[in-house]
């Protein structure tokens, strides 16, 4: 097959821009071959359930799945009786980037909650948490909340611990969507199970994509009571949500890659510390016109530039706005990203806001 594309095309707009870790790529290769039981009764899989075991404690189980969406609406709908609704930031990936899909293939109500920093406290949940037994109004049944947050922010164990605390008083759950929540483990400096099993978190998307998989996100469920119909009812729901894999020990395989040992961890690292690197350089250089937004505790950097400033850097470098109204604008790190490509980067939002 030709390369339709060039390898040294570099951005900042995501991480999902990024090819596979190698690690994952063999170990693709390595599952490869000969047969395996379909649907989840392969060796890989069950391999997974150790590794997440020990990071999440006996009692947590694995349920691979394609991709993050997936995992969400997979994990949401496992959770709630159709009259339910999720509290969750306004800017929660489940409400702004999934299409609708919670809404309207889970059937699930989101009730979302405005917040400066993509974090929610519990004083902010009592916004929605309120009306049980009124049939008018859906049910406020779990608590939605990510670890990083969609605005690169990231939450402490104890910030987590009061969150779930919170919910479970009023008879909530919580579920936690970790798309990046190597990042979290990362800048925290704590293992993972820190800040879910041990903070009170009853269920969990795991990423995997974003840190360098070819497309393998799971749902961990870490307290089978929150499940609505216990464990025995997660099978169906991912099958009915078009989330089964039937060779699934290819899905398995890049997760086991990635948390077998520690390049999750390396990965994501290496991500917060080129967005730590973009953000020092610009700081030093104390450019005419730019700010920042929010607090570089991921791979992201929120920034406001100058008018006509982005359009003119993304002639070189690929980058999303953000909030238009403000001129604010998202740069994303990844497992590959260089210093040279930060330097390179920073060097040309140099010349233009120069100009």
């Amino acid at each position: 097959m030709n390369r339709w594309h060039d390898t040294a095309s570099r951005g900042f707009a995501s991480d999902n821009y990024s090819g596979i870790t190698p690690e994952v790529l063999e170990a693709l290769a390595v599952a490869n071959g000969g047969h395996q039981i379909a649907y989840g009764e392969d060796a890989y899989t069950e391999r997974l359930g150790e590794v997440i075991r020990a990071h999440f404690g006996e009692s947590a189980s694995v349920w691979p799945v394609f991709n993050g969406t997936g995992a969400n609406v997979v994990a949401l709908q496992a959770m709630l009786p159709r009259w339910g609704g999720v509290i969750c930031a306004t800017t929660a990936h489940i409400n702004v980037d999934e299409g609708g899909a919670p809404e309207r293939m889970g059937s699930i109500k989101l009730l979302t909650v405005p917040t400066e920093d993509g974090k929610l406290t519990p004083e902010l949940v009592d916004r929605e948490a309120w009306g049980w037994g009124d049939e008018h109004r859906a049910q406020p049944l779990v608590v939605s909340i990510t670890q990083t947050t969609e605005l690169g922010t990231r939450y402490t164990p104890q910030e987590i611990s009061a969150l779930a605390e919170h919910a479970h008083a009023q008879g909530m759950h919580v579920h936690l969507d970790g798309a990046r929540i190597a990042n979290a483990a990362a800048g925290l400096g704590l293992p993972l199970g820190s800040f879910t099993t041990d903070a009170g978190i009853d269920v969990l998307s795991l990423g995997g994509t974003k840190n360098g998989a070819l497309g393998a996100e799971a749902v961990v469920v870490l307290n089978a009571e929150a499940l609505l119909g216990g464990e025995a009812a997660m099978p169906f729901v991912r099958k009915l949500s078009m989330q089964l894999a039937s060779k699934m020990r290819f899905v398995s395989a890049q997760l086991l890659a990635l948390y077998e040992g520690d390049i999750w961890l390396r990965n994501a690292r290496h991500a917060n510390a080129m967005a730590q690197r973009l953000r020092a350089t610009l700081e030093a250089a104390e450019l005419p016109g730019l700010g920042f937004t929010q607090p570089t505790e991921s791979n992201a950097v929120f920034a406001t530039l100058p008018t006509g400033a982005a359009d003119r850097l993304r002639e070189q470098f690929r980058f999303y706005d953000w909030d238009t109204a403000r001129k604010e604008v998202r740069w994303m790190c990844s497992f590959d990203t260089t210093e040279d490509d930060v330097d390179s980067f920073a060097a040309e939002i140099q010349a233009v806001l120069a100009e």
